[in-house]
């Protein structure tokens, strides 16, 4: 059996090794989507207890300005509800001041 350290050196384990890092990190981001003009949904990643406010980060990169939260809905499962997940969902409709 080689060395662990050695699979890296073949093309086809590099590959594998950044699908796998894109996956993980997809499944475990904050998206953003953009509703009209200065409205914007933030849909956040499962967090054990729920979360308090937008992800702050996203929310300032869409408006720089400042915002304001409108509305905030909370739910288990993934954001489309399709499949069960750890933690809780929560979905942040924001306005740029």
């Amino acid at each position: 059996m080689p060395h662990p350290a050695l699979l890296l050196h073949k093309p086809e384990m590099r590959s594998f090794l950044l699908i796998a890092m894109l996956a993980l990190t997809a499944c475990a981001e904050s998206t953003i989507s953009k509703i009209d003009n200065r409205t914007y949904v933030i849909e956040s990643a499962g967090i054990p207890g729920g979360s308090e406010a937008p992800n702050r980060r996203l929310a300032e990169r869409a408006c720089p300005g400042g915002y304001r939260v409108m509305d905030k809905t909370l739910h288990q499962g993934t954001p489309d509800r399709a499949r069960d997940a750890p933690g809780i969902f929560t979905n942040w409709t924001i306005r740029c001041l």
